[in-house]
């Protein structure tokens, strides 16, 4: 099965896909959402793009990383997230979930402790170029790993 996970940030939303019969990562990419854009059409492209991705790589489960309730996150990123939720709920998809750090976790089969240095990089999961990767990128693998079980 193919899994993707999101990690949304004000310009660009990076996306993770994992194929859990394998264990392996696909593909690790960023979705970058041209500046001259306003709001609306920003939302449009990111959704449009992502429903392609979804269709490309025939993904059956997703997962976004979204905002924890007591960060300070920018309006654009939560705006990102909303979209994204609609996407996936506009698609094929068989299932999807919405995490923060605890349900990441607990999905992926962590302890929540270890959720932080593994982004960090400090933890290493078993992936391969682990400690090349950005912190958004190991977040959208953790969510990809985490969508089996949605």
């Amino acid at each position: 099965m193919r899994t993707i996970g999101i990690r949304a940030a004000p310009s660009a939303v990076t996306f993770a896909v994992v194929d859990t019969s394998t264990n392996t990562v696909i593909n690790v990419e960023k979705i970058k959402i041209p500046s001259a854009f306003e709001t609306p059409d920003a939302l449009k492209y990111v959704r449009s793009n992502l429903l392609d991705v979804l269709r490309e790589y025939q993904i059956e489960r997703a997962g976004i990383r979204v905002t924890e309730a007591i960060a300070d996150a920018s309006t654009e990123r939560i705006q990102l997230e909303g979209v994204i939720q609609e996407a996936f709920a506009s698609s094929e998809l068989k299932g999807y979930y919405v995490g923060q750090i605890s349900s990441i976790s607990a999905k992926v089969g962590i302890e929540r402790e270890r959720f932080k240095p593994m982004v960090a990089g400090e933890d290493d999961p078993g992936v391969e170029n682990w400690d090349k990767m950005s912190k958004e990128e190991r977040e959208a693998i953790l969510c990809a790993m985490g969508a089996q079980n949605a």
